[in-house]
């Protein structure tokens, strides 16, 4: 009989109660607690989650023998210290995007749960998507021929109001970035993923419409990967209303493009028995652009419920998640080299 895992939760927010959420729809997951800042959080979360113990202080929580997993969905830049202290704690731990905003501070959690043997995952649910397996499936069966283009699009908009309401929003200190850390970064790891590694980036970063942030609210970039192809990188909240997401994937025997969870173009020069049925159910522009003009507008905790399923299977089978941490540390790898390249006004090579 498989074993029912305790987590616990740190960080109360809209992400936070995804997790919770997506806790609660698996029969192997229980949610025993989390942990907020504020008087105010706690009384909310609490009413939508009242089976959750409540702790102000993540130390205390992490004391609880009932917890085997903790999910971190607190600001950015807040990751590394409660991830390196449940690994000492003897936690698994599953923290959102970006898993940190340095490369210091990630090395440094995944150092702390090499030694703990303790597992660590990040959170891209985009990748489980329908779609998305479909996309990676087909890179992964060479359908594409020699990759020689790849494209990651984020054309989103957040009103002032978004930045204005929250103390850590638009911060150095805990978003570590604007357009392309907190919103692109599920656009420029799923292009990695399909790609594979970044050799090269050239970059521009501006702050064009919005005021009193520290980070970009625009960034573009030209990419090389290692294989060879080339390919653009382009996150924006600057672009109002916004609309959905965009990723494409070109080769010299097909090209696919998906927007958000659907694809628009899928054709390939051998077609396949499953192309036609591919096209007829997945073929389609979304009616609800996910996260384009809001955080969380459009999107389900179906995304988070997949990735932390397959996370327990890890645990039941001794085995890597599929989203490790080393591999949720490769956007943030990106998205820094686009920062340095844009401060430097030249070209930048990974790794960094």
């Amino acid at each position: 009989m498989a074993k029912t895992y305790g987590f616990g939760i740190i960080g109360s927010g809209f992400i936070g109660e995804y997790h919770a959420q997506a806790i609660q729809a698996l029969p192997n997951a229980k949610l025993i607690a989390a942990c907020a800042r504020s008087d105010k959080s706690v009384a909310k979360f609490s009413e939508k989650f009242p089976q959750a113990k409540m702790y102000r202080d993540y130390r205390d929580m992490l004391k609880d023998p009932a917890i085997d997993v903790v999910t971190i969905a607190s600001p950015s830049g807040s990751h590394m210290e409660p991830a390196i202290d449940a690994a000492k704690a003897g936690k698994h731990v599953i923290i959102e995007k970006p898993i940190e905003i340095t490369l210091q501070r990630i090395d440094r959690i995944l150092e702390a749960h090499d030694k703990a043997g303790t597992k660590i995952g990040g959170i891209f649910n985009g990748r489980f998507n329908d779609a998305a397996q479909l996309f990676k499936s087909a890179v992964d069966q060479g359908r594409f021929g020699r990759l020689t283009f790849g494209m990651g699009y984020g054309p989103w908009w957040r009103d002032q109001s978004y930045y204005d309401e929250g103390g850590w929003k638009g911060t150095i200190q805990y978003d570590g970035g604007g357009a392309l850390m907190n919103q692109g970064i599920h656009t420029i790891d799923m292009l990695q993923w399909l790609m594979g590694p970044v050799k090269s980036v050239q970059a521009f970063v501006a702050t064009l419409a919005h005021k009193r942030i520290e980070v970009e609210d625009t960034g573009s970039a030209a990419v090389e990967f290692m294989n060879g192809a080339l390919g653009t990188i382009a996150c924006t909240t600057s672009m109002w209303p916004g609309h959905f997401r965009i990723v494409e994937v070109a080769g010299d025997e097909g090209s696919v493009a998906m927007a958000d969870a659907n694809f628009f173009v899928w054709k390939f020069k051998r077609e396949s028995e499953a192309d036609d049925k591919i096209r007829q159910e997945k073929v389609s522009f979304p009616t609800v652009s996910t996260g384009a003009s809001s955080p969380g507008g459009g999107l389900s905790f179906e995304g988070h419920r997949r990735i932390i399923a397959e996370f327990l299977d890890a645990l039941e089978n001794n085995r890597e998640p599929a989203v490790t941490g080393l591999e949720a540390r490769k956007s943030v790898e990106i998205i820094l080299a686009i920062y340095e390249s844009a401060r430097r006004r030249k070209a930048v090579d990974l790794p960094l």
